[in-house]
């Protein structure tokens, strides 16, 4: 236990930017080259609706992006009902191949469009795409083709996808689900629908939009690959359950130069699955939150690996109530395996967090709830390979950091290193570490154990932790010692 002397960090926020005249969509791996088509006549069927004639489609890049703030919808473009048109533009850019559908500036008013492989929909600037305050305009998703926890009562959604590869969003354009809208029904499975919700799809970018007011989550991608989102801003504030981004049982995506600032929590990790959420990273973004910044969990089945989150900054959210957590937020960064499940191998680094209650927060517990009715109990799982470095925190509450297994099922492997945490001190109360209740069965949160014995850090149930160059420092006297070991073994 050393002291660390903080010089600042820095963190450059980078954007993408493409030359214009690109020829070349890049989705996942591929480079695919890029050409100007004509529309075929409409396949057999009903025909399709005439295109309103600003929106048009064409199997090229998206333009440029302006780089100037986001601008109002204009009056000039008002489609009171914008989904039959651009559904039919999806869908004959997906029979002919592939293109890209691009949305004009002005507004745009729609139900739930379905989102097909090798298309990409491009929202020009000043173009708003609006959600329906109709939830009869959402046909509900009752069979997706990934199961999990939160489709008991089936998915909602304004823009979906299932089982589609290499699809896009971009421009700089605004998503708008009029999620004030819908009623709260108590949960997350109450039918409130999500803005973007992707399941069992491959190839997936979403860039540089401006993504705002969802009933529920504002993105959920469930089972799938090889997805990148870039760019993104974010203001989620009309109700509970107002995440920025979740990501359940998908393998292989990045998050980058995202900022968003959300009532409920920021960017989540999920696996309420039968699959593990793995080989993520998510770097150079600006979370502000009520509640989580970062989080694994709660939902744990099917596990976590190699999960990197580095060059972030969290901060307090700019919106002035609150529907969840604390005006100030919760937690920075919160690990948490409670529904079974292992969290293996996870790296945090170079973080800077200013203003949640609590810096860090890492938990094994043992709520075990199964991901479907009617299966078994899942056993205890395993949080263990997790190290956590070149963090600068100021927390505003006495609450302490927790980072707490369950009897015979301790922590493994904890490393932290060069970490500076600042707490406001002044608590006149020693808690004996014995008295704290293990909660094991509880919802986990990182305030769930109130003001923890020590004023920095409360290690229980763990076995392998390393520290080194720790910096644990409270402004005002405090009776409580900067580190409590309770069944915790340090590394030699």
């Amino acid at each position: 236990h050393g002291g660390l002397s903080a010089s600042g960090l820095e963190t450059c926020l980078c954007s993408d930017l493409r030359a214009p005249g690109n020829a070349e969509l890049q989705l996942g791996n591929r480079l695919r080259p890029l050409h100007i088509f004509t529309l075929k006549p409409p396949h057999a069927g009903p025909p399709p609706p005439p295109p309103h004639p600003s929106i048009r489609t064409a199997l090229r890049g998206p333009p440029p992006m302006p780089l100037v703030p986001i601008a109002p919808a204009s009056s000039a473009t008002v489609r009171e009902d914008a989904t039959r048109t651009l559904q039919s533009q999806i869908d004959r850019a997906h029979l002919d191949g592939g293109g890209t559908v691009i949305v004009p500036p002005g507004l745009h008013t729609c139900g739930t469009l379905e989102l097909k492989s090798r298309v990409r929909l491009h929202l020009d600037h000043g173009a708003r795409i609006e959600g329906s305050t109709d939830l009869d305009r959402y046909p509900l998703w009752v069979t997706p083709s990934v199961r999990c926890r939160t489709d008991a009562n089936g998915f909602r959604s304004l823009l979906r996808a299932d089982r589609a590869e290499h699809v896009a969003l971009s421009g700089s354009g605004v998503i708008d689900g009029k999620g004030a809208a819908f009623p709260h029904g108590g949960d997350d499975r109450d039918g409130r629908p999500r803005l973007i919700q992707m399941i069992g799809c491959r190839d997936i970018l979403v860039e540089d939009l401006h993504l705002c007011d969802s009933g529920l989550w504002l993105q959920h991608y469930l089972g799938c690959e090889r997805l990148r989102l870039r760019g993104l801003t974010a203001y989620n504030h009309v109700q509970p359950n107002n995440d920025f981004v979740d990501i359940e049982g998908c393998r292989d995506v990045r998050i980058s130069d995202c900022s968003s600032d959300t009532d409920d929590d920021g960017i989540t990790l999920k696996s309420g699955c039968a699959a593990p959420t793995e080989d993520v990273v998510i770097t150079h973004c600006v979370l502000r939150s009520h509640c989580n910044a970062i989080k694994l969990g709660t939902e744990s089945n099917g596990g976590f690996r190699n999960i990197v989150v580095s060059n972030c900054v969290v901060a307090p959210s700019r919106h002035p109530t609150h529907l969840h957590g604390f005006p100030e937020g919760i937690c920075g960064v919160a690990l948490e395996i409670v529904d079974g499940g292992t969290l293996d191998g996870v790296l945090v680094s170079q973080l800077r967090i200013d203003g949640p209650k609590v810096p860090l927060f890492i938990r094994l517990g043992d709520r075990a709830r199964p991901y479907l009715a009617g299966q078994p109990r899942p056993p205890v799982g395993r949080v263990r390979n997790i190290r956590v470095s070149q963090i600068d925190a100021v927390s505003p509450s006495t609450y302490g950091c927790v980072l707490a297994g369950l009897p015979g099922h301790p922590l493994e492997t904890i490393s932290l290193t060069d970490l500076r945490f600042e707490f406001p001190g002044g608590c006149q109360q020693r808690p004996d570490p014995a008295s704290v209740p293990e909660k094991a069965g509880d919802y986990p949160e990182a305030t769930m154990f109130g003001e923890s014995p020590a004023f920095g850090l409360f290690i229980r149930h763990a076995v392998g932790v390393r520290m080194e160059r720790v910096d644990l420092v409270s402004r005002q006297p405090d009776t409580r010692p900067a580190l409590v070991l309770d069944d915790a073994l340090l590394a030699p």
